[in-house]
């Protein structure tokens, strides 16, 4: 079974990925969330993202503000 290292390397891909594919950055995709009512700091978001060590919901409404509806793993 892989490590949780591996497991946080992989969502911050998937996150990344997600990010670029909906055109946005992480500024634009802070603006988004500090829309939502997800007051963040665009330095946090991208710390975040980068490291892969977030809760599931902050994944869920990263997911959310950039329209995502299915992810494929």
């Amino acid at each position: 079974m892989p490590d949780t290292d591996t497991y946080e390397g992989r969502i911050s891909a998937i996150l990344k990925g997600e990010i670029k594919r909906a055109g946005h950055t992480y500024a634009s995709l802070t603006e988004k969330l500090n829309e939502m009512g997800v007051n963040e700091k665009e330095a946090n978001v991208r710390n975040k993202i980068g490291r892969g060590k977030f809760s599931a919901a902050f994944m869920v409404q990263v997911l959310e503000a950039l329209g995502v509806e299915t992810i494929r793993l």
